[in-house]
């Protein structure tokens, strides 16, 4: 809960964008897209004060050169009032009362010029270019005291939401990954999508969720999944256990907030629990209603079957028994993509969903970081920047293990549901 959010490039450029935080391959870095630089006087344009000197300097020139061709019973003296006040727009109020007094000086010159030296018009002009510079000055003040406040509050949000959505590391065990989250509520980081990581002795757990509704509303349930699966995943040595810990946990959750608001009883949260051990070319799966990973394998790509997913969270058994583990390949250069329901219904402006699978034959599987980037822009690009739900997004490669000079070893038929396709 972007923020990247990325340094995108996206259909509908020059709308506002969400902020996209990502992770994994970007060196641990947070993209997004707040511009946050009025914290110590107003917004930096361009090359700092000569950039911001422009269009004062220009104005007060243009007229006072007007002024000295212009007849002289026409006096042009009064327009010199749209310097200041034009500053203001882009500008800090000491930049702007600088300008004010510049105008001043532009103004004596030019009612000189006209005859005006001793014309009660002269103090009259002043005065009025000061009233209203005055005016525009303190608007200015108050704008920059509530941007200083408007900085520090998101800064403190977006420290809080990263503690919630914390960033993969770029290389876990032998593998390496990238994450990109976008917020359907603005200026947001975390949402009700989520997703973490636990390395467990020789194994690497993920997990991917949705929580039902999305933006700042959903943050509450993402939190406790999360935290219940950052705790269980060290716990429980087999996947069906750990899942079975995070419905109980889920459950109690949800539990507490029916107390006060019976509606919480209909909250569930789809997920989808990866395990990847380092010594054996094999992914694990399980998924609780939530969309199958993609895999790219030897230049093809293809969803994962998985026919028996167990229902969502919160609405799941408490057994390890109600869940179902799927085993596939998962050898050198494959590359899987986790994501979350944002992406899939994702609509074009014809109102068609995202079709991810006709997509993703044409992305760059063989690195995370690049995968993650080609995803966000086609995403993009097909519902013309605008995205109704949150979205996650995780990309894991199998690298050879470090030193070993060779991957891990073909994985051997261990279970009785494992699939090839």
């Amino acid at each position: 809960m972007t923020r990247s959010p990325l340094p995108l490039s996206r259909a509908g450029a020059g709308r506002p964008k969400r902020p996209v935080a990502e992770w994994g391959t970007g060196g641990g870095r947070a993209h997004d897209h707040w511009h946050l630089s009025f914290a110590r006087g107003g917004p930096r344009v361009g090359g700092g004060v000569l950039a911001r000197s422009a269009v004062p300097v220009t104005l007060i020139t243009v007229i006072t050169l007007a002024a000295t061709f212009a007849p002289v019973a026409v006096h042009l003296s009064p327009l010199l009032v749209a310097a200041p006040t034009s500053t203001a727009a882009f500008a800090g109020s000491r930049f702007t009362a600088g300008t004010a007094l510049a105008a001043s000086g532009a103004m004596f010159v030019i009612d000189r010029h006209d005859g005006l030296l001793h014309s009660p018009l002269l103090p009259l002009h002043i005065a009025a270019l000061l009233v209203v510079s005055v005016f525009v000055v303190a608007a200015r003040s108050l704008h920059d005291r509530d941007l200083r406040e408007l900085s520090q509050v998101r800064a403190v949000a977006e420290v809080a939401q990263r503690v919630l959505l914390r960033p993969l590391p770029r290389r876990l065990g032998p593998l390496r990954v990238a994450c990109t989250y976008r917020a359907a509520a603005a200026h947001a980081l975390v949402g009700g999508d989520l997703y973490a990581a636990a390395r467990t002795g020789r194994a690497t757990r993920f997990l991917i969720g949705d929580v039902r509704g999305k933006g700042l509303p959903a943050v509450e349930d993402a939190s406790a999944l999360l935290g219940a699966f950052r705790e269980a995943a060290y716990q429980h040595a087999a996947l069906p256990e750990l899942a079975a810990a995070l419905e109980i946990s889920v459950r109690r959750h949800l539990a507490q907030l029916t107390e006060n608001d019976p509606e919480s009883a209909e909250r569930f949260i789809t997920a989808l629990l990866v395990e990847i051990p380092d010594e054996a070319a094999l992914v694990q799966v399980i998924s609780c209603g939530h969309p199958s990973p993609l895999r790219g394998r030897h230049g093809k790509v293809a969803a994962l079957p998985i026919p028996r997913p167990a229902p969502p969270l919160g609405l799941a058994g408490i057994s390890p028994d109600s869940y179902h583990v799927d085993t596939f390949a998962f050898g050198p250069a494959d590359t899987l993509l986790l994501y979350t329901d944002g992406v899939v219904e994702a609509r074009s402006t014809a109102g068609v969903f995202y079709p991810i699978l006709e997509r993703a034959a044409g992305w760059p599987w063989d690195c995370p970081h690049s995968l993650l980037r080609r995803v966000n822009d086609d995403v993009d690009l097909h519902a013309d920047g605008h995205l109704e739900d949150d979205l996650a997004l995780v990309a894991i490669r199998r690298t050879p293990a470090t030193g070993s000079g060779h991957g891990p070893r073909p994985s051997q038929p261990h279970h009785p549901t494992e699939v090839d396709p």
